[in-house]
């Protein structure tokens, strides 16, 4: 078993798997930008570790991800270096992550904690998890390809209205709908995923990861040209009077 630690997540290898843990607790392990790049990191290592087999992904403290930290979103001089966002250099290697990923969903998931769900392989949530969309409400639009997932795991008409009334989505609703696989108490949610994760992660590396491509092959096209679009959408709509009045609102 090995461990690291950053500034923004922990990383720990055994068994044939990597649990990846948000580690922004304060921050209800919102996204900023060195998040985004610390998880890009982790799984583009596991993608090329051929001791994993599988990736856990979950969250410290209450939250699982309260999305996009908003106060960095309402400060352009976090990207007057020019840098990428770090959404931009997450989405490739999620989206086409080689290996089986689980999530472990222990509490809130807001924005990127519902969507890149659709990028997990199966989902299992604590009973006191919730999860909720608001990107119509903020003034701009979807994001992580979910456009395209969201209809194809939930049907049109919950994915309307799941992006078109922002309900709060608790894990029994997220389970029936197919958001979820399973739902567990709270204090068994780390153990039920890494047990899961094992059973995976010991089975051989070479055919999981050809059988995920073949998984990701028949909408690995169509998920790219999704996210293509969705961020073509959210760069016209962020800064908009309503996306500006939303954030005004938020800030109080």
């Amino acid at each position: 078993m090995s461990s690291s630690t950053t500034d923004v997540v922990t990383i720990r290898d055994g068994e044939g798997v990597r649990l990846l843990t948000l580690n922004r607790p304060e921050a209800l392990n919102a996204f900023n930008q060195a998040l985004w790049l610390a998880c890009r990191d982790a799984l583009a290592g596991a993608a090329e570790d051929p001791g994993i087999g599988c990736v856990v992904i979950t969250g410290a403290g209450r939250a699982f991800t309260a999305g996009q930290d908003l106060t960095e979103m309402a400060d352009p001089s976090v990207f007057a270096t020019g840098e990428e966002p770090g959404y931009r250099q997450l989405m490739p290697v999620l989206e086409s992550f080689p290996k089986p990923l689980i999530a472990a969903v222990n509490g809130v998931g807001v924005g990127i904690g519902l969507t890149m769900l659709l990028h997990c392989d199966l989902v299992l949530m604590a009973h006191e998890a919730r999860l909720k969309a608001p990107f119509v409400s903020l003034g701009v639009t979807t994001e992580a390809s979910a456009s395209l997932l969201l209809p194809a795991a939930v049907g049109w008409q919950e994915a309307a209205h799941l992006l078109f009334t922002e309900p709060w989505i608790d894990a029994d609703t997220a389970v029936r709908i197919g958001l979820a696989w399973r739902a567990v108490p709270s204090a068994d949610l780390l153990d039920e995923a890494m047990t899961l994760a094992r059973r995976i992660g010991s089975m051989p590396v070479r055919s999981l990861v050809a059988t995920k491509s073949l998984m990701l092959s028949a909408r690995l096209d169509a998920v790219r040209a999704a996210r293509s679009r969705e961020e073509a959408e959210f760069e016209r709509l962020v800064g908009s009077p309503e996306n500006q009045e939303a954030l005004r609102a938020f800030f109080g």
